[in-house]
């Protein structure tokens, strides 16, 4: 299975690594050799090995080449998140003052024409630009029209933060936390297993209570009067290759979705067109981005002075 026929882009950091990654066709052929031993088919001489170990040795390969799969996906992600950040760090400025130019020339036209259509497109053209976020938003609740928050100030000269405000819980609320707390309590456990598994649920029935949520209490009961989920019944050796197999199988599916939405997104598509010189595009493009500022620069300078 190569990069290129799995739908994994090629970068520059794996290309002498391609010609090496396993085809995956001794895999499948061993899985359709270990199905015919287990319907019966009669077995030469060269299949005398167990039908498990064959299967084993299957699955052995397919890890392998979901391995270098994965290798090849992230190595293409970490290109395309590190070329993502620098194409914003140079290039967002000149997109940004383009889009500046381009409303402040659509303004200067609609205040010229005094058309309806002309203010339509001024208007549009200025949703455009990236407004100013405001205070809350940059701080996100650490921050009002007052002043700092109570937690964020209490936080910054190292005072306790007061808890947050607890609702008054319901009678029926009481109620159902009484029964759990008393069916559920810790102390009941005859072992270390079931005391944690009684410590976690009493700390989501103490969260439920604290909030007041009558409803998750009720679905807490059920779910305790339902005792804990029983571990499945173990699995033959074959069933659990079989189950490892498909699990491959599904992650690779998984890989070729993300490799191609990374080739198809607009960063991976810029860097497939100079994978040798990435940063040589940045500057190409930057030198054509400032070639369009110039211009619309140029052409509002020139509606100013008519």
């Amino acid at each position: 299975m190569t990069h290129e026929a799995a739908g994994v882009p090629t970068t520059r950091n794996d290309e002498d690594r391609q010609d090496n990654v396993p085809q995956g066709s001794d895999d499948v052929q061993d899985v359709q050799d270990v199905r015919r031993d287990e319907a019966g088919e009669a077995a030469g001489p060269e299949d005398a090995e167990r039908p498990e170990a064959r299967l084993a040795r299957a699955v052995q390969v397919a890890e392998q080449a979901l391995i270098e799969f994965e290798i090849a996906v992230e190595t293409f992600r970490v290109e395309v998140e590190n070329f993502s950040r620098l194409h914003h760090q140079k290039l967002g400025p000149m997109y940004a003052r383009l889009d500046e130019l381009d409303a402040l020339i659509a303004e200067a036209r609609a205040a010229k024409t005094g058309d309806p259509e002309d203010e339509r497109k001024a208007r549009e053209a200025r949703a455009v630009v990236m407004p100013m976020p405001g205070v809350d938003e940059l701080f996100h609740d650490w921050m009002d029209t007052d002043g700092l928050s109570p937690e964020a100030a209490a936080m910054l000269t190292e005072q306790p933060v007061r808890p947050p405000k607890r609702v008054r819980p319901s009678e029926e609320a009481r109620r159902l936390y009484r029964e759990l707390a008393r069916q559920a309590h810790p102390d009941l456990a005859q072992d270390e297993v079931e005391r944690q598994r009684r410590d976690e649920f009493i700390a989501r029935v103490n969260a439920a209570y604290g909030r007041g949520d009558v409803e998750l209490l009720k679905e807490l009961v059920a779910e305790w009067e339902a005792g804990p989920v029983q571990p499945p019944a173990p699995l033959s050796e074959s069933e659990e290759l079989y189950a490892r197999l498909e699990w491959l199988s599904r992650r690779k599916e998984l890989l070729t979705v993300l490799a191609k939405e990374l080739e198809d997104g607009a960063i991976g598509s810029m860097l497939r067109m100079a994978p040798d010189d990435p940063d040589q595009l940045l500057e190409d493009i930057a030198e054509q981005l400032l070639g369009e500022v110039s211009r619309r620069e140029a052409e509002l300078a020139e509606m100013a002075q008519q």
